[in-house]
């Protein structure tokens, strides 16, 4: 048996299974044979060597390379991060316009609300009634509630309910108005469970009671199905069209005195409708949004400082690598 026909090639993955098994069986015997030992020791050392080659270099003999480590220059991200404390700071500055608009704006309709109400006049402009928002006024006539209208579901102290919209006849002008009367229990949607005299009052009533304007609807209400019956928010003009009245929006006012607020449980308790009070409920939130939006842009700002006061590591090393290595 030639073993040195076997060995030099090193490789069997080329061969068949039994053909290497068989190889490897026969080289195993004649690895305990002293005379093979001494053959194979011999033939590795007569064996050619990479060094032997003319060809060959040396890892070091190789000249080096430069090798950039680290992180690269500032690409993007930068620009998105300076721009997030500019377009904060933008917005906060734009709430601050804001606040002072909506301050100027509760302070206009708090000085209306001081004021003695006014008469309703026969005939309204509903241009004019932009100028008139807020202001107290009183006017005489009769309730229809043959047209009344609900809108609701409307939440009050945790309780489910409507908002009674009831015409209001006019006789000195011959025409109606839309009177929000309140809030009620959904209990009471029916007439006739109501208190007879004051949950729907007949004859000659007086109304004193806010001037507003129309309401716009937001994008999450739905529409109003009145061919059934269902107002999810008030549409004045819809409304008004319905009930063939002026479109004039009254909101009828309640004081909020200990006396009136007992009087107005039992209002609740008997299906009368409870109006809202003499006060401006329009909402300022913009203190707390500047306050949110000046704070991002100086916390981002300090982040960007601390990004760009270091500029990144950009370390070069020179390394010598063997082809092999790449």
């Amino acid at each position: 048996m030639n073993v040195l026909a076997f060995f030099p090639s090193r490789n069997f993955k080329n061969l068949g299974l039994n053909q290497g098994l068989r190889i490897r069986l026969d080289l195993a015997t004649a690895l305990h044979c002293p005379g093979c030992r001494r053959q194979i020791s011999a033939s590795i050392r007569n064996a050619a060597q990479p060094v032997d080659s003319p060809e060959f270099v040396s890892i070091v003999d190789r000249p080096s390379v430069l090798v950039r480590a680290g992180r690269k220059k500032h690409g993007p991200g930068l620009i998105i991060l300076a721009l997030i404390p500019i377009t904060a700071f933008a917005l906060g500055t734009w709430q601050v316009q804001r606040l002072n608009w909506k301050t100027g704006l509760i302070a206009k309709f708090e000085d209306r609300l001081v004021r003695p109400p006014l008469p309703l006049p026969p005939k309204v402009d509903p241009e004019a009634i932009h100028d008139f928002d807020y202001r107290r006024i009183y006017a005489k006539g009769q309730f229809c509630h043959d047209k009344e209208m609900l809108i609701g579901p409307r939440i009050q102290e945790g309780k489910d309910g409507f908002l009674v919209i009831t015409p209001l006849e006019r006789p000195d002008s011959h025409s109606s108005v839309l009177v929000n009367r309140g809030w009620i229990d959904k209990k009471f949607k029916d007439q006739n469970l109501r208190d007879p005299e004051l949950g729907c009052p007949q004859g000659e009533v007086v109304v004193e009671g806010l001037l507003r304007e129309p309401f716009k609807k937001n994008m999450f209400t739905p529409d109003n199905t009145p061919e059934q019956g269902k107002f999810y928010f008030p549409d004045v003009k819809q409304m008004a069209e319905l009930a063939g009245s002026q479109p004039v929006w009254i909101e009828e006012t309640m004081k909020i005195l200990a006396p009136d607020l007992l009087a107005s449980w039992e209002r609740e308790s008997k299906g009368i409708p409870i109006g809202r009070a003499p006060e401006v409920n329009l909402k300022n939130n913009h203190a707390q949004y500047i306050f949110t939006w000046y704070a991002l842009s100086l916390a981002t700002s300090v982040m960007l400082w601390m990004v760009v006061r270091k500029p990144p590591p950009d370390i070069a090393r020179r390394v010598r690598q063997s082809q092999e290595w790449s």
